[in-house]
């Protein structure tokens, strides 16, 4: 018989199916027993009656065990109806059982609060519970609507690097590969200089995935492997362009995610348009010292009174000052000293940065030396600017960050499936996972 997906189950009252997946609840009630099963497209629950062949079977079934079952599908009494659940209108009467895969028993209680370490120290599990699943729902979400809307607005996308010659951040903590003959490569902290090359070919492309940052940060906010979303777009008049585009993506995203966001989950505020500070205007606001950059706290700060006053979980801060920026970044002619560049800030937290680029070769000769770097160990990338560039711009936003912060979690780990930072490599560094060699 051909298997069914749980979800299409009621469309199928009064035949008999075939269903496989794993058991997700198994309870016994007087001589009968009824389980909860659960496949990629959602649960059903089922029931195996007191004179049903199926029951011999059964009893030895327990949660996780993989299963085929095959059964009637029968609506249920309207006493039992549950309209606020997935097939809540139906019920699954087993009449055969098969086991594919038996299963041992979890180290942990699968409806309890876990702490961070345990989640992860057990994710090739924990990953399987509904709440874990719907945040990595999420995250596929952000991701196809990124492309989606950049699809739309005839963006290309294209596969950056991994191995690099030189840091495009100019500086930024870097992981070094000594593998090359004669010389060191590094793992990639952006596909920044990439970007830019292709634009000179195909004026707007987009980029996604991993990113490395060699940073000694252990904090709620920090991986050491990061997953980035980058575009980068051509022909542009200043900054401004960029951050249309910014804003519109971000609403296209967020309107694509309403579909699997928890009910319990806030929806963002997005006003007709998001509020913009200068880096300046911020920190007047906030009554701090003009520092270079602005600190955790006040990035919390600025996305309070944004929420309070402009109605507005997202908000832009633009113009920090070159010495902040990279060597490629555009300074503002008209506000010398500072630069055509941004940051969105979204519930209390940076989640990408942004700006208009240096797109004239002698220019970004000077900017080079400027940031005591060597133009010569920059010439592969010069050459696409050597032969013309139109101006350009663009951002790079973290997927993790992003994810964390539509969902309302404490930590960046969560919103990681595997977290790399400086303590954990799958399991911790300083130590492992409880030891079951005794149950296996």
């Amino acid at each position: 018989m051909e298997r069914i997906l749980i979800k299409n189950l009621a469309g199928h009252i009064g035949k008999n199916v075939s269903i496989s997946g794993w058991v997700d609840v198994r309870r016994n009630q007087g001589k009968m027993v009824f389980f909860d099963f659960r496949d990629r497209s959602g649960k059903v629950q089922g029931v195996v009656l007191p004179k049903s062949h199926a029951l011999e079977d059964a009893k030895e079934i327990r949660n996780e065990y993989v299963v085929r079952v095959e059964g009637m599908v029968n609506a249920r009494p309207e006493k039992n109806i549950q309209h606020d659940k997935q097939n809540g209108t139906i019920e699954l009467e087993i009449l055969s059982i098969e086991i594919l895969s038996s299963a041992h028993s979890l180290p942990f209680d699968n409806d309890a609060d876990i702490n961070l370490d345990t989640l992860l120290d057990y994710r090739p599990l924990t990953v399987r519970r509904e709440r874990e699943q719907t945040i990595f729902k999420v995250q596929h979400e952000i991701t196809a609507g990124f492309r989606e809307y950049l699809d739309q607005n005839d963006f290309t996308e294209f596969q950056a690097p991994k191995l690099v010659g030189s840091d495009a951040e100019g500086g930024a903590a870097v992981f070094k590969v000594e593998y090359f003959k004669d010389r060191s490569a590094y793992l990639a902290t952006s596909p920044q200089l990439y970007k830019q090359m292709m634009v000179g070919a195909f004026e707007r492309v987009y980029a996604i995935g991993p990113q490395f940052r060699a940073e000694k940060h252990s904090t709620t906010r920090h991986l050491n492997e990061i997953s980035m979303l980058d575009f980068e777009m051509g022909f542009i008049e200043d900054y401004t362009d960029i951050m249309r585009m910014t804003e519109n993506m971000l609403k296209h995203i967020t309107k694509r995610i309403a579909r699997c966001v928890p009910e319990n989950i806030a929806p963002p505020l997005i006003p007709q348009s998001f509020p913009i500070l200068t880096l300046r205007q911020a920190q007047e606001l906030l009554k701090i010292p003009q520092e270079p950059d602005l600190e955790p706290e006040h990035e919390r700060k600025l996305c309070e009174w944004a929420k309070k006053e402009k109605k507005s979980d997202f908000i832009f801060i633009t113009h920090y000052p070159v010495s902040k920026r990279p060597f490629y970044t555009m300074e503002d002619t008209g506000n010398p000293g500072f630069t055509k560049s941004f940051d969105v800030l979204f519930r209390g937290i940076e989640i990408l940065s942004g700006g208009q680029r240096v797109h004239n070769y002698d220019m970004l000769i000077e900017k080079l030396r400027a940031k005591k770097l060597e133009p010569e160990k920059f010439s592969f990338y010069l050459m696409a600017f050597k032969y013309g560039m139109p101006p350009h711009g663009g951002i790079g936003m973290g997927l993790e960050r992003l994810t964390q912060k539509y969902l309302g979690l404490d930590n960046v780990k969560e919103a990681t499936l595997f977290p790399r930072d400086m303590n954990r490599i799958d399991v911790l560094l300083s130590s492992s996972i409880p030891d079951e060699s005794n149950d296996i």
